[in-house]
């Protein structure tokens, strides 16, 4: 969001324009609030510290998520390097009272929500290069040269690779569709009672 003079903004004027967008991707590829928190944070730190260097023109939004991926690889290669000496039985306690603690009562709103993990859940279960397209176009409303950019590769694969996400989510929903009984699909008996 540069001026159409060439003249570009301040940091803070148009790089924060951007820190929600940039949350939710940071959450999409943490999956962790606080984690997400966290590498948004270093995302503008770097951002701030390169600013300089930005050119008039380049589309800020998509720069700073292709630093908020970068980032997230690089921590996320320094912690698979790391030896785990957490005990895994108080990971599982502390996900199932974060799940307790953060969970609706209403039914209606329960419903929503399957549906809103089921569809998380399946974007998440997608082969990664699927998945980081699809959460950029479908997520975040990337144009397809944005995520190109992003992802630094071409146009073209990022159709291929979007096609496919997509397939697999649809697989993955309709099954999950059929199994709560939601789908247009009418077993036999269902059609001899009709």
């Amino acid at each position: 969001m540069t001026e159409e003079s060439g003249v570009r903004l301040p940091f803070d004027e148009e790089a924060m324009h951007w820190l929600s967008d940039v949350m939710r991707f940071a959450l999409s590829l943490t999956r962790d609030r606080s984690e997400a928190e966290d590498l948004v944070q270093d995302t503008y730190l770097t951002a701030q510290k390169a600013w300089h260097q930005l050119q008039p023109g380049t589309d800020t939004k998509a720069w700073l998520f292709t630093i908020a991926r970068h980032r997230f690889y690089r921590i996320t290669e320094r912690a698979e390097r790391q030896v785990a000496t957490d005990a895994p039985e108080l990971e599982s306690l502390a996900a199932a009272a974060y799940t307790i603690q953060h969970g609706s009562t209403l039914a209606d709103e329960l419903e929503r929500q399957d549906m809103r993990d089921a569809v998380r859940a399946s974007m998440y279960a997608l082969p990664e290069v699927y998945r980081e397209v699809a959460i950029l176009v479908d997520w975040h409303d990337q144009p397809y040269d944005s995520v190109a950019q992003i992802l630094g590769i071409p146009v073209g694969t990022v159709r291929s690779r979007l096609f496919r996400a997509r397939r697999l989510l649809q697989e993955q929903l309709t099954a999950y569709a059929e199994d709560l009984g939601i789908t247009g699909r009418s077993t036999p008996q269902e059609a001899r009672r009709v």
